[in-house]
């Protein structure tokens, strides 16, 4: 490493230590030509695999791409930024693991999707809706039909997509 004062060819480590979340090693380094003391951080650096668009494209991975379709789908819903970072987070362990060269833009929503559903039905139905390109309320409705099967287990958890149907024996109340 090249002093950043004097640009002396060599500096030695006095002290390494990792940072709070683990990721990173800070190195504490001093010059011997100059005596001057400096900092430098060491992160991993692995590559995620190129994305293949419908198209044929193929384009670099771009996490900021996905934050962002999280971001969008969760618009205004009560899910807090961290449950949000978990799960690019583990999209991206997901993508790292398969170790493969390109992934399909396919395969990444699937993996959004699957993150998806059990953090937030109506940011799973935002993102499906464009996703799976719904064109009419059917497809909507079957979308969500299949979630409600899908999910019995989080009952009491979120709030219903849609209010129950009224019971058919029973005359429906308007709040006026």
């Amino acid at each position: 490493m090249h002093c950043p004062f004097c640009q002396h060819e060599d500096t030695r480590v006095i002290d390494s230590r990792l940072t709070e979340d683990g990721g990173t090693v800070r190195r504490r380094r001093e010059c011997p030509a100059c005596s001057e003391r400096f900092n430098t951080f060491e992160n991993a650096e692995l590559k995620l695999p190129a994305v293949v668009k419908n198209d044929g494209r193929r384009e670099p991975f771009d996490e900021n791409k996905l934050r962002t379709s999280f971001e969008r789908a969760l618009q205004k819903r009560p899910v807090s930024p961290e449950q949000v970072d978990a799960a690019v987070r583990h999209v991206l362990h997901q993508l790292r693991l398969r170790g493969e060269r390109e992934i399909p833009s396919r395969r990444i929503g699937e993996l959004v999707m699957a993150q998806l559903k059990p953090l937030d039905q109506v940011g799973y139905v935002r993102f499906a809706s464009v996703y799976r390109a719904f064109e009419d309320v059917a497809a909507f409705r079957a979308e969500i039909d299949q979630l409600e099967r899908d999910l019995p287990s989080i009952d009491g958890l979120q709030l219903p997509l849609l209010d129950a149907p009224p019971e058919p024996d029973k005359p429906v109340r308007v709040k006026r």
